[in-house]
């Protein structure tokens, strides 16, 4: 009984697995990879803004902070990107 139950776990193993019905679970992948990079960019950003007002550079400053908060906004703002994709592809005409 024992060997034929060890047996029966081999040929289990043995065998192979079905392939999976669905494919990678993606649900979430944004939100997690914004709640990790926000902290990041907003260091980074910080940093390189105390810099130029240090530096007294005024008119990169605001280069920087107009190009910061463009980027804010695409990485913040849910499903931007793909609303932007959606209506550039509807502008050339492509369902």
């Amino acid at each position: 009984m024992i060997v034929k139950t060890i047996a029966d776990h081999f040929l289990d193993l043995a065998a192979p697995s079905p392939a999976p019905a669905t494919g990678i679970n993606t649900e979430g992948l944004a939100d997690f990879l914004r709640k990790f990079f926000a902290p990041l960019f907003l260091a980074v950003v910080s940093v390189v803004a105390i810099f130029f007002l240090f530096t007294r550079e005024i008119t990169r400053f605001v280069q920087f902070i107009i190009l910061a908060i463009a980027i804010g906004v695409i990485f913040y703002v849910p499903n931007i990107i793909e609303v932007t994709a959606k209506a550039i592809a509807g502008a050339l005409g492509i369902k």
